[in-house]
């Protein structure tokens, strides 16, 4: 059984990228993906409402990272650094050597190929120096985006659980896709 160990942070670069640590300035940036109705259309979690919010949820993710259990990555401009998104590994199950993907990005960055090479450097490293087998994404299929860029990504659909996830009072139902690493 693998032992995740996330104490030295892996900072990933790609042409366009820094995939990078959260900082206390990012707080702003998140907060406007997270409260954005088009980012969070699919996605069974409140909007934030507050700056705090995003701040609450940066705090959670460095914990979470400092006891090995989900790792979460800041998408940004390789030359300013500024925030664009956010991707990270999370359920991670380590008796099987499976993590869980997920990604946002702000709107005004959409279409322009960045989560494409944010997936790619990620899987690459998640398959490679973190020793994982096996990313699963899940996510709703009325997702016509994400469903593209996992596909593109090389993440091959599993299936579709019927009624799998409750928001708001409303049954889901969810694509699972995963990629192996051989």
């Amino acid at each position: 059984m693998m032992v995740p160990d996330f104490s030295r942070f892996p900072e990933l670069r790609t042409e366009r990228l820094l995939l990078r640590d959260h900082r206390p300035e990012d707080a702003d940036v998140l907060y406007q993906i997270r409260s954005d109705e088009r980012t969070m259309a699919y996605i069974g979690r409140p909007r934030a409402t507050t700056r705090l919010d995003a701040e609450e949820l940066i705090a959670r993710m460095q914990r979470e990272r400092s006891a090995n259990e989900s790792l979460s990555w800041v998408i940004a401009d390789a030359t300013t650094e500024r925030m664009l998104g956010s991707i990270g590994l999370y359920r991670l199950k380590p008796e099987h050597d499976t993590a869980e993907v997920g990604y946002q990005l702000h709107p005004d960055h959409w279409g322009k190929g960045f989560m494409t090479e944010a997936l790619e450097a990620v899987t690459r490293h998640t398959l490679g120096p973190l020793g994982f087998h096996r990313i699963e994404a899940i996510t709703d299929p009325r997702n016509t985006r994400s469903r593209r860029l996992l596909e593109a990504c090389g993440y091959l659909l599993e299936g579709i659980t019927r009624e799998s996830y409750v928001w708001e009072g409303i049954r889901t139902d969810s694509a699972i896709y995963s990629r192996l690493a051989h």
